[in-house]
């Protein structure tokens, strides 16, 4: 069965020419005009989504973040000509997978799709894991096996990639992971990843922790490890 990607934009060229492109790369493509649309649209079936930022109505911003509210993990592929490294970083913090350019390059945009999806799809890191698909702290519990993030009775929704770094940090909680090195283990086929890209997201696990986040501790000059004393 063909992959199936939804492609949300307000252009209709760039519809058309994203559509056949990845037709032609042998992907099933949907494609709608609005945020709005696509929420009504998105199913389970759906591996990837290519999503323009500024559009009528609901945001790609917007969108993703309301998506990632409700735990929906779907890779998400930002689509805009903002540019910044601003804009790059609002796209990761609410939850995006990945931000691409305009305008692009279509052999860029496919090889970005073929990276994201086979991220997504092995989740395989170079860190060998340990046996234990459930690691727990302090009433903190890593569930590797439905990738859940569970404080007392209370499943935290956590993003894929927020996921990646506290199960990695948890997993290995002896050792001190300088940002490049998440960026390798965690981002490994994505160059475009600066270290700030790493602070917006320990944040934001951080504030997802509430009372726990003490439990991802910084090391000035050296980077994050998983505390897991009592506070």
């Amino acid at each position: 069965m063909a992959t199936k990607i939804l492609i949300v934009d307000d252009s209709k060229n760039i519809c058309e020419i994203l559509e056949f492109n990845l037709s032609n790369e042998g992907y099933e493509v949907e494609c709608t005009c609005s945020a709005e649309e696509a929420m009504e649209k998105l199913t389970s079936g759906h591996s990837l989504i290519l999503l323009d930022v500024m559009m009528g109505g609901m945001s790609g911003y917007k969108m993703a973040e309301k998506l990632r509210r409700k735990g929906n993990p779907v890779p998400i592929i930002f689509l805009t000509a903002k540019d910044t490294e601003n804009d790059m970083l609002t796209g990761f913090s609410v939850g995006g997978d990945d931000y691409i350019s305009k305008p692009f390059s279509i052999k860029e945009v496919i090889a970005r799709v073929k990276a994201v999806l086979k991220r997504a799809e092995s989740g395989q890191r170079k860190l060998v894991p340990k046996p234990e698909t459930r690691l727990s702290f302090n009433g903190l519990t890593i569930d590797s096996g439905t990738k859940e993030l569970i404080i007392g009775n209370e499943i935290i929704p956590l993003t894929r990639t927020e996921f990646e770094i506290i199960s990695l940090l948890a997993t290995n909680s002896t050792r001190v992971f300088k940002r490049e090195d998440i960026i390798d283990l965690i981002w490994k086929d994505a160059p475009y990843i600066t270290e700030r890209t790493i602070d917006v997201h320990i944040g934001r696990l951080r504030k997802k922790l509430g009372d726990r986040a003490y439990m991802i501790a910084s090391r000035p000059g050296y980077g994050y490890r998983f505390n897991d004393s009592e506070k």
